[in-house]
């Protein structure tokens, strides 16, 4: 067989002689010039057979049949479009198959860095979130790159609210992770089905991997950037090569009633926002946006008691803080609130230790409460999050113009509204709040809950997620309000 390194085979496609190779990085199609063929010097493609790099990470499936190799891949058809996958196949150009045999298997054990591609999935498809394109892009994009790499599908459909609860509380522990093949609400119903399992702490340990067709996917672009966060191939590809990711959940409780949360609490105008909105989700995240600006308008304010166990609140330690812990070094402590917080002496919650609450005292427009640094692809609203540090971050949007609060519009997407005055920021161990009026509207994960008195707690490290990094995918690297880095 004419081979020239163990990485790389020779083929025949459509009678060019083309070598397939990988390196540690990438893998390679690269047509051969010695066979005569019409050659574009421009695109480097032989008779339809074009020089092709990706990622190594980018290779769902290596098999060697009867003599052909065939390689299934995603792969960019232009810089910032998504991810799409292809196959290319060809005859083993000479008589040593069991090279390329072995060269397949080779390729699939760096590209899957020594794991099984063949994965035991339970797959949640919301037909109905966001848009309404859940099924048909499961269908056509999703499954296919699933069912290359060999693995094995519990799909259900979701047909009412509700649903995935009951499907996750009853669920078998025997899955490798549970696909949510919608937006993050799915994940909302899920994780409390987990949280009634009668194995709840290793139901708890199975990871979840979003894909992302609803009208909010946060957690997608936390998991996976704003590149792929949106890109239901890259998610897709995530399921197969994804690490367990450890992160925070929170239990939120109203009187003898809790409920888990993985990403955020929201009371005032952006809960408004939220649920003002619903009617409009085929918008996508162009909806918030909209929202956003009919709040302006009214303005309302939102009257509450708050209270805090403020861990810290000094946002450049903060944001120095991140960068330290993504860099692997250890960070320094916090230091001790300021007086926007007062002591609160005569705390409501039995549960919570007298001296460590603090109340807010300034007049409010909302309260923002949560993690993971994207809670929509525009809005970048807690841009110092870790996944499990064990503690919440909380913004408290004081009252502030209406000019201010278009102003604030610009820069959202990047995290610069982190470094406005008015945007009080805090990490905390935990949270209440007490609603001074009857009318009024909270919201937990994107979805309404009663709007009365609440308290939200920490559970570190409870909850498990496929993602390619060992962190958040987006950086935070604005250092003030006019963005500079």
């Amino acid at each position: 067989m004419s081979t020239t390194s163990k990485n790389q085979v020779l083929i025949g496609i459509r009678g060019v002689s083309t070598y397939l190779r990988f390196t540690d990085a990438s893998f390679v199609i690269e047509p051969s010039k010695l066979d005569g063929h019409k050659f574009s010097c421009c695109t480097g493609i032989y008779r339809g057979v074009k020089y092709t790099e990706v990622p190594l990470r980018n290779v769902v499936s290596a098999t060697f049949a009867s003599g052909t190799v065939e390689i299934q891949y995603l792969v960019r058809k232009r810089k910032g479009s998504c991810l799409n996958l292809v196959m290319i196949s060809g005859t083993v150009m000479g008589e040593d198959n069991m090279f390329a045999k072995k060269w397949c298997e080779a390729l699939l054990l760096v590209a899957y860095q020594g794991a099984n591609p063949s994965k035991n999935l339970k797959v949640l498809v919301n037909p109905h979130g966001g848009k309404g394109k859940g099924r048909a892009l499961y269908v056509s994009k999703v499954e296919p790159i699933l069912l290359a790499a060999g693995c094995t599908l519990d799909v259900t459909y979701t047909t009412h609210g509700g649903h995935a609860i009951e499907i996750a509380r009853e669920m078998n522990l025997g899955y490798d992770a549970l696909v949510i093949v919608s937006g993050d609400g799915l994940i909302h119903e899920v994780l409390n089905g987990i949280n009634q399992h009668e194995h709840r702490d290793k139901a708890f340990c199975i990871p979840i991997a979003p894909i992302p067709t609803g009208s909010g996917n946060g957690m997608s672009l936390n998991l996976l950037g704003l590149q792929d966060g949106l890109d239901v191939c890259a998610a897709a590809l995530n399921v197969l090569k994804g690490q367990p990711l450890k992160t925070d959940l929170f239990s939120f409780t109203q009187g003898d009633r809790r409920r888990i949360s993985f990403m955020s609490q929201t009371i005032g105008m952006v809960a408004d926002i939220d649920i003002e909105t619903e009617r409009i989700r085929w918008m996508g995240d162009f909806r918030f946006i909209l929202g956003y600006i009919c709040a302006i308008i009214v303005r309302k304010p939102c009257p509450i008691e708050l209270s805090i166990k403020v861990v810290d609140q000094d946002k450049s330690r903060m944001m120095d803080v991140l960068h330290a812990r993504r860099a692997g070094k250890s960070p320094n402590p916090p230091g001790p609130p300021d007086s926007l917080l007062s002591d609160d002496k005569n705390p409501d919650s039995a549960n919570s230790s007298n001296e460590e609450w603090t109340r807010f005292e300034r007049p409010i427009l909302w309260v923002y409460a949560g993690q993971g640094p994207f809670v929509s692809r525009d809005w970048m609203q807690f841009p110092v999050s870790q996944a499990d540090d064990g503690l919440i971050d909380i913004s408290v949007q004081e009252v502030i113009s209406r000019k201010a609060l278009l102003r604030a519009m610009d820069g959202a997407d990047d995290g610069r509204t982190y470094w406005i005055n008015s945007n009080r920021y805090y990490k905390a161990s935990a949270y209440r709040a007490r609603p001074l009026t009857s009318k009024g509207t909270l919201v937990v994960d994107g979805e309404q809950v009663p709007f009365e008195e609440f308290q939200v707690d920490i559970l570190n490290g409870l909850g498990t997620f496929l993602s390619p990094y060992p962190h958040y995918a987006p950086e935070f690297l604005v250092r003030d309000i006019q963005g500079r880095t």
